[in-house]
């Protein structure tokens, strides 16, 4: 067993089995040694995984089994697959069929994360619009698992981590126009603080620092050229503060992800979707993971989506699939060990 390593295997959703989820799941089985992952199986598609491996032409034995107390020994000759085989694969044509087992996958996968049965959760890229024809009423997964987990959405704190960055979108899916009225020196604070406990219990950083970014240009220019530092981000970072939570900022966005900068935080707060997702994916775009904060259960996902156009090509880059992967794992084992 590698130090990184849970108690219990994690439990892999699929993801759309049109998108390239399932080709970076059978490519991270594959690099399962070198990257020093922890076991882990996938929650339905026997049928889709099996076509897969044998596309690519690659040693990938496909093992059933009935069983999530099955899956480490299992993992050491072949990828695990729980459940039914499920439907074909047709790679780049994303249909309802997919769709609705994509969506199974997600569904028990999840809940044999919350039951204790995994020992966390890592889900494959979904395409949202195919979902909601078979019903799925979230804004994506992230509110998914929150709701499954009777965690408030609000709660539910999205954090992109990377090897050169970690940074967290305190507005995430919503409009540029829409966000300065939708911040708050509440919001702010409470999520902050989800993440600053998350990087204490789950990441092993036992004293958090965190750079708390500025929205308007130069940081507002003492309210010349927009007043929320003023009047919602500082009051935020001093509250943070006073409750003995290492944060800095306002800063302007524009000079925080510099190199020499980034050496003094661990995580950058940032005000809006693409503040914090731009840094990231220039950084760190093939090793990027989705890490939600919040949650009863660790959570991680690849960032990027399911990528129609180079499914069954053998284009697709495993690295933010393997990046997740190694993630839950240490993260979970942290958890076991408390």
């Amino acid at each position: 067993m590698t130090i990184t390593e849970p108690t219990k295997p994690l439990a892999i959703s699929l993801g759309d089995p049109a998108g390239i989820g399932p080709e970076i799941i059978a490519r991270a089985w594959t690099a399962r040694e070198d990257a020093r992952l922890a076991p882990f199986f996938v929650a339905g598609g026997r049928n889709v995984l099996t076509q897969v491996a044998r596309e690519m032409d690659a040693d990938i034995p496909i093992i059933a089994i009935e069983d999530v107390a099955d899956a480490t020994a299992a993992f050491e000759d072949g990828l695990p697959v729980l459940g039914a085989p499920g439907c074909s694969w047709r790679p780049g044509e994303p249909d309802t069929e997919g769709a609705q087992l994509g969506y199974d996958s997600l569904k028990w996968a999840t809940a044999l994360a919350r039951e204790g049965l995994a020992g966390g959760l890592v889900t494959g890229p979904i395409a949202k619009a195919r979902l909601a024809e078979v019903g799925f009423s979230h804004p994506g997964q992230t509110e998914f698992v929150a709701y499954a987990c009777g965690v408030d959405p609000g709660d539910a704190v999205m954090m992109l981590a990377g090897p050169s960055l970690r940074t967290v979108p305190i507005t995430v899916h919503v409009p540029l126009a829409d966000v300065p009225r939708l911040l708050s020196a509440e919001l702010i604070e409470r999520r902050a603080a989800i993440v600053a406990r998350a990087l204490r219990d789950d990441f092993g950083i036992a004293a958090p620092r965190l750079a708390i970014t500025a929205l308007n240009p130069h940081a507002g220019e003492e309210g010349r050229m927009g007043g929320e530092e003023n009047a919602i981000i500082a009051p935020a970072v001093a509250a943070l503060r006073a409750r003995g939570i290492d944060a800095t900022g306002p800063h302007p966005a524009d000079a925080l992800f510099a190199a020499r900068s980034r050496e003094n935080f661990d995580v950058a707060i940032c005000m809006y979707h693409d503040q914090a997702l731009i840094p990231l994916k220039t950084l760190d775009f093939d090793e990027g993971v989705n890490v939600t904060l919040g949650l009863p259960v660790i959570r991680t996902s690849p960032d990027h989506g399911t990528a129609f156009g180079i499914a069954g090509k053998g284009l697709a880059h495993p690295g933010a699939m393997i990046a997740a992967i190694r993630m839950a794992g240490k993260c979970a084992a942290r958890r076991s060990r408390s």
